[in-house]
């Protein structure tokens, strides 16, 4: 078996943790669906999941190579994921930026797909997620590095998947009065808590859940 069902059933709750969050991409979602609708909601879903496989890839590549070239590198990729998922809640909790909401005005489909995309696919903060948290889950001694990449990555968009419609169908129902809320500062200030712990739990758990690779 390449990973074992209590550590896939680890990565799924630290993902959904991370994942029922608002960040960037969640809050695209919801104010594209807030402002236009459900299928707009859809659109910016499949565009964001579309860019989340983009740095899937990119990880399975890029990891799968550093394991092959050395452990001792690997293992150091490892826990300098496990101690930066604990830097971004620690500056989270700190920070005092305001909750970018995008535009409003309408778009064809086709745009917001693509905006979706670019969304995800130029978050610094998806593509460092995935290099700091999966390799705390792979086991070349299971077998092929890269499929235990590869499946990771899907389980995570598979979660992403759902997790975002929620939000694209809540959203589009709620409509206005979910749009003065996200503008609440309290709604900032919670999101920057809720988030950070998250963060944080999330590099302790990769740090004590991570095996050692000789």
């Amino acid at each position: 078996m390449l990973i074992p069902p209590d550590q896939l059933l680890v990565f799924a709750l630290a993902s959904l943790a991370l994942l029922l969050i608002p960040g960037p991409a969640v809050l695209y979602i919801v104010t594209r669906s807030a402002s236009q609708g459900r299928a707009a909601g859809v659109a910016s879903v499949l565009g964001i999941q579309c860019g989340g496989m983009l740095h899937v890839l990119m990880a399975t590549l890029g990891l799968s190579a550093i394991l092959l070239s050395s452990a001792l590198a690997f293992n150091l990729v490892k826990y300098a994921g496990a101690a930066y998922l604990v830097y971004l809640g620690l500056r989270t909790w700190l920070s005092r930026e305001p909750v970018e909401l995008g535009a409003l005005d309408r778009q064809p489909l086709q745009r917001i797909f693509v905006q979706g995309f670019v969304v995800n696919a130029l978050n610094p903060k998806t593509a460092l997620f995935f290099f700091a948290f999966l390799p705390q889950f792979v086991d070349p001694a299971r077998g092929a590095a890269s499929l235990q990449f590869l499946l990771l990555g899907l389980v995570f968009i598979t979660l992403a998947t759902f997790s975002d419609g929620g939000y694209a169908l809540l959203s589009s129902t709620l409509g206005g009065w979910l749009r003065r809320k996200i503008k609440e500062p309290r709604f900032a200030l919670g999101q920057r808590l809720v988030t950070g712990g998250i963060y944080i739990g999330l590099g302790v758990t990769a740090a004590l859940t991570g095996q050692r690779h000789q």
